[in-house]
């Protein structure tokens, strides 16, 4: 009995350790102060692997160029052992993640294109999107797109200048992104400063924005371009799929379903953020998401999810980067 006692004990102590509060009697982490540079993942000031390009044929143009790109970078907060529903900036070693995998792999896509700022903000942990706590998930979440939101108008009035925008996003950050294209840009003043958005990584509706439509071809501005990547044959449990989910095909930035082959896929990049991985991958729009047939990189007899969120982004890295470029010449023009 008494054994029964204690390993019950056990059981309960180990719970509480495993489980977070609830958002009510959490601690929140101290709001980020925009006007200094550590609260900027990415500025075009400052020194920073949004700055980086995969190899010498591609360069950093922010110097001179005449957009601004603003990235909103996805849940990196994934500790499980973490009790906050909220990520601290004073976190140097989830900053250091953040800047090492998504400024790197994601943000500097678009150094040919613009001028990439990239504000850290209090991300929502990996568990809001799981967990059956929906009202501290809410106000997790909540708390997150304040903190971007307050970028952004901090970025309006000290940074733009009056340039045109590109925004761009992936996963956590597409959420807080589609807030901030309804907040700022829908049926507003601003929609004329937008060049194309690019909000990867979550599901959008079609008629999600009343003055904003889901781009059709890959010359199109003044739209959004929009995708999540899984294998081929694959459909997710419970994830929303159907004709009213826009989704653009990434290699030819057209929606129909037509299969995007391999060959129009100018390089991917893998691990080896040096080595850009041509004709690796194709893609197909499909019932909401874009179909991938498994693509060859070193290492990837061993990958075997069938989700490639993780890399929406990497799977057409040069395309990206290359249609962002297009879409700021010709919206100039």
């Amino acid at each position: 009995m008494k054994n029964t006692v204690l390993f019950a004990l056990l059981l309960t102590v180990l719970a509480a350790c495993s489980s977070p509060q609830p958002f009510l009697t959490n601690s929140v982490p101290p709001a980020p102060d925009y006007s200094k540079n550590s609260c900027w993942a990415a500025l075009p000031t400052k020194d920073d692997p949004a700055d980086r390009t995969p190899g010498p044929e591609f360069q950093n143009l922010q110097n001179e160029a005449q957009v601004d790109v603003f990235f909103l970078h996805p849940t990196i907060f994934l500790d499980k052992k973490a009790k906050d529903w909220n990520a601290s900036l004073d976190d140097t070693k989830l900053n250091k993640k953040v800047d090492e995998s998504t400024m790197l792999y994601q943000a500097s896509v678009f150094n040919g294109a613009g001028r990439v700022y990239a504000p850290r903000y209090r991300q929502a942990h990996y568990r809001s999107f799981f967990t059956k706590d929906k009202e501290s998930a809410k106000r997790a979440l909540d708390l997150a797109y304040e903190d971007v939101k307050t970028a952004f108008e901090f970025y309006l009035k000290n940074y733009n200048q009056g340039r045109p925008i590109i925004i761009a996003s992936h996963s956590q950050g597409t959420l807080h992104a589609k807030r901030l294209m309804k907040d700022f840009f829908d049926k507003k003043p601003l929609r004329n400063k937008l060049v194309v958005a690019y909000l990867v990584g979550w599901p959008i509706l079609k008629n999600e924005f009343s003055s904003i439509p889901p781009c059709d071809n890959p010359e199109q501005t003044g739209c959004f371009c929009t995708w999540r990547s899984y294998k081929y044959g694959y459909t997710p449990r419970n994830a929303m799929v159907g004709d009213s989910i826009a989704v653009t095909n990434p290699l030819t930035w057209r929606t129909d379903e037509t299969l995007a082959i391999a060959s129009l896929n100018e390089g991917m990049i893998a691990r080896d953020f040096e080595k850009v991985l041509p004709h690796r991958a194709d893609a197909q729009v499909h019932d909401g998401l874009l179909w991938v047939h498994k693509p060859k990189f070193p290492g990837s007899l061993f990958f075997q999810r069938k989700s490639y969120h993780i890399a929406d982004y990497n799977l057409f890295y040069v395309n990206l980067r290359k249609n962002a470029q297009r879409r700021v010449d010709l919206f100039w023009k």
